[in-house]
């Protein structure tokens, strides 16, 4: 009888030495996880994809179930073209944590990616009616883009102005304000929101290229000119700054 019991002692133990081991691994996994995650977090803010996804895929292989990760891994992919399978991990991040949505943000931009647009649409809409999520103007500026690519400029200055009414110096919703204003013809209302995006982002030759189009097709030539040159100054090695100097040659002879 002694012995019995001795025996069931020790396969007692034995078996909360066992689960006590495993769940001691499982967290030192988790940990070694999230420092590599966090490792390929600043790989990818540097734009160096590559050894940013080496690391997720290390990160992943110790603890696949981190929504954070999943992420990260679908705007890797996004970043590299691979829409289908940063459609997957963005999916895979909103399974494991269905209110981050960031991650649904992210999925709505691969499918646009794809050109998807109504999918697209529903999550951009999903993510901007979410109360609790701190940057809203994302998602609504992204369906004030969707809705300038469906070329239903109503639908996408709506939402471009909703986008400002969160956050008025929000500068990627006025840059497709504008575009949006000069597809349906009301230049001196994109002229306006440009030369505003200039004023708070000085640095962003994306900006002067947009505000040099807008001066060209309202034939203010000279200023046209000058924001073309403006472009190159910022980013002089670029393919925009390219297209800047194109364009500056044509529009000098107007003037």
């Amino acid at each position: 009888m002694r012995k019995n019991w001795i025996w069931s002692a020790g396969c007692v133990l034995l078996v909360f030495l066992l689960v006590s081991c495993t769940t001691r691994n499982l967290e030192k996994d988790k940990n070694i996880a999230e420092k590599t995650r966090i490792l390929g977090e600043a790989y990818l803010r540097e734009q160096h994809y590559t050894p940013a996804l080496e690391a997720f895929l290390k990160s992943e292989a110790l603890y696949p179930d981190d929504h954070l990760l999943h992420d990260d891994l679908g705007l890797v992919y996004l970043a590299k073209g691979k829409y289908e399978l940063a459609i997957r991990h963005f999916k895979k991040a909103l399974e494991l944590e269905d209110d981050y949505t960031p991650a649904r943000n992210n999925l709505g931009n691969a499918y646009a990616a794809s050109q998807d647009w109504d999918k697209a649409i529903e999550q951009y809409k999903i993510a901007s009616s979410n109360m609790l999520y701190a940057t809203p103007y994302y998602p609504l500026s992204n369906l004030g883009f969707v809705y300038y690519q469906k070329k239903e400029y109503d639908l996408s200055e709506e939402y471009y102005l909703k986008a400002l009414k969160v956050r008025r110096d929000f500068v990627i919703a006025l840059q497709g304000l504008a575009k949006t204003y000069m597809a349906t013809g009301r230049v001196s209302e994109a002229i306006a929101r440009l030369e505003k995006a200039a004023e708070i982002s000085p640095d962003s030759a994306s900006v002067y290229f947009e505000l040099a189009n807008a001066y060209s097709l309202n034939r203010d030539y000279r200023k046209a000119y000058t924001a073309y040159q403006k472009v190159i100054a910022l980013d002089p090695d670029s393919p925009l700054a390219d297209k800047a100097k194109e364009e500056a040659q044509k529009v000098e002879k107007r003037y």
